[in-house]
């Protein structure tokens, strides 16, 4: 619509482009007309003058009356040319206004009138979108308020502290140095500050003891494969994680190979489907990739292993050491006992994990993340049976199908949720025999 407007537009400025030219042209020759007049009067009044005068000769009078007669010939011509002019023109200009401008108006009318009716249905579009989105909105805010109203600022900061927690033990006393006795002294081992080899520290100018508090500013660490540079429960967390990782993808690399030894078995028997051979650097391929994911298995069991035996260490001697198996298979379950453990905060002094050299300006926490006691953890959600089951191995709880649950932890990606029954007990059950619902 916008280029036919223009279109319109156009053809209205070449009919009024057209109209002021002939408009020109008819002022040309008026004036060309009224010019020619005023010469043919002044030539006639000269001929006048010179038949009445006696002194003039006759070849003078002859030559002023041509001359007259001339001129009166051109102005005549000019009128008839002016008038010729003046016809077109008033010609021109009735269908101008009579006939190209009145269709040109009636044109955009019609452009403008389509305009309107375009633009009222989009807006009845609009409309009709927004009555059909105001729901939806309203059910979103309905939403967000109940959500705003759920808000449970401490079961959030439980679950953060249980997500970020470092693991390191709090330090014990700092030991008396008698620097009066000629003797050796060891400092102790779980005092702030103390170098992690157990030998006395030197004190002289450009050493000073380094301060490893809770509220430091954060160095710059060198990030490592087996996560050393992070607290114990993190490095835990993150050595898990990508034991995970690789063992799927070592699943993966495996379901593969069997696949590609069945289509060459199929190409053995039935040579016409394909090549056998083909197959051969993809199956070589997957081997080398089935044995490095092996080894990298391997190291992040044995990474995993050291930093669960560096958490249990931290955690002192006052509870039993009930640890959760890193990751449970679907038909071994983690155990029960190891999230209450989680939870709980040894009474007793323990000896913090000796530091590496590279180690010792570094804080020992990075964060605010030790471990606090907590209250009895309190239900986060809760989920029915969906499928009838019998715990019978070690941290497993039996239920019924379509009984109700407490759930208490959610699944970590191992398969396995904690839940508690109603009537006391808890434990783990498999996750896809849950409906969950949380808080």
């Amino acid at each position: 619509m916008k280029h036919e407007r223009k279109t319109h537009f156009q053809e209205g400025r070449r009919a009024q482009q057209q109209l002021e030219s002939g408009f020109k042209q008819l002022e040309n020759s008026k004036r060309k007309f009224e010019r020619d007049c005023r010469e043919a009067e002044k030539a006639a009044q000269t001929a006048e003058r010179l038949d009445q005068d006696i002194n003039a000769t006759k070849a003078d009078v002859e030559k002023a009356k041509q001359q007259a007669h001339l001129r009166s010939h051109m102005a005549e011509e000019s009128k008839n040319e002016y008038a010729a002019q003046l016809q077109r023109f008033n010609r021109d200009q009735a269908h101008f206004y009579f006939s190209q401008m009145p269709q040109i108006f009636d044109k955009l009318q019609d452009m403008d009138e389509r305009r309107a009716t375009h633009l009222g249905a989009g807006y009845g579009l609009l409309s009709e979108a927004e009555l059909q989105v105001v729901p939806i909105i309203a059910k979103c805010l309905e939403g967000m308020k109940v959500a705003a109203d759920a808000v449970d600022a401490k079961n959030d900061s439980q679950v953060l502290i249980e997500l970020h927690k470092s693991g390191f033990a709090r330090p014990g006393d700092v030991e008396f140095e008698d620097f009066s006795q000629p003797m050796n002294r060891v400092p102790s081992d779980s005092s702030l500050g103390t170098p992690s080899d157990g030998r006395p520290e030197l004190r002289g100018p450009g050493r000073s003891r380094a301060k490893r508090w809770p509220f430091s500013k954060k160095n710059k660490t060198v990030v490592t494969e087996d996560f050393s540079h992070l607290p114990p429960e993190q490095q835990r967390k993150r050595l898990q994680q990508q034991l995970e990782e690789r063992s799927r993808e070592l699943q993966k690399e495996v379901d593969q190979r069997e696949a590609l030894k069945k289509m060459k078995d199929v190409y053995e028997k039935t040579p016409q489907m394909g090549d056998p051979a083909s197959l051969e650097p993809r199956i070589t391929e997957t081997l080398n990739n089935i044995e490095r994911l092996k080894l990298e298995v391997q190291k992040y069991e044995a990474w995993l292993a050291e930093a669960e035996s560096r958490v249990l260490s931290n955690r002192g001697d006052s509870l039993g050491r009930h640890t959760r198996p890193p990751d449970p298979p679907a038909s071994a379950p983690p155990d029960s006992s190891n999230s209450n453990n989680s939870r709980s905060q040894d009474n007793k002094e323990s000896s913090e994990e000796p530091l590496s050299e590279e180690g010792q300006d570094a804080p020992i926490y990075t964060e605010f993340d030790e471990d606090f006691e907590e209250e009895p953890a309190s239900p986060i959600g809760h989920c029915v049976a969906i499928y009838h089951f019998e715990g019978s191995s070690e941290g497993t709880i039996s239920m019924a199908e379509g009984e109700d649950l407490s759930l208490m932890e959610e699944d970590k990606g191992d398969g396995w949720t904690r839940v508690r029954r109603k009537q006391g007990g808890e434990g783990y059950v498999p996750t896809s025999y849950l409906r969950v619902t949380l808080n």
